[in-house]
């Protein structure tokens, strides 16, 4: 179970570790916690797939347009803006006419994607189960609820 920092923990011995390991690890569950704002960025439907789809690698904007079918050229230029400035995109941008800009996963992408990879494969397999319950009509949802107790 994870618990909030308290201000006793700044009085043990080792405080100076103690806090700098807590400032570095974040506590997701505060309500200022800049974790939080990291969470929002890679739980949004565009860029869990737009970080899926760089693990195959290096890819260009049309690229992953075309991959990531459904999204707007704006909500993947924002997406795109917001993973890079996070860490988990590096764009490079070639002095080409006409522009030529490439995406690819930074380590801490990698890393990332990698763990968003299994949410995704999750929900594939899971997604006849989940569009199942959609449909059932919500009193038969509550009576499959009360009779799971």
């Amino acid at each position: 179970m994870v618990t909030p920092p308290s201000s006793a923990d700044a009085h043990d011995g080792a405080s100076d570790r103690g806090i700098a390991a807590r400032m570095r690890r974040g506590y997701v569950f505060a309500q200022d916690c800049p974790s939080r704002e990291v969470l929002s960025h890679i739980t949004s439907r565009w860029a869990i797939l737009v970080l899926v789809a760089l693990m195959a690698g290096t890819h260009r904007f049309s690229e992953l347009r075309r991959k990531v079918s459904g999204v707007s050229e704006k909500m993947l230029a924002q997406t795109l803006q917001t993973l890079e400035a996070d860490g988990f995109v590096h764009r490079v941008a070639y002095p080409v006419v006409p522009p030529k800009v490439e995406y690819r996963l930074t380590p801490l992408g990698t890393a990332l994607a990698t763990r968003l990879e299994g949410l995704a494969d999750w929900v594939e397999t899971h997604i006849g189960d989940i569009v199942a319950h959609r449909a059932a009509p919500a009193a038969q949802r509550h009576a499959d609820a009360v009779d799971a107790l």
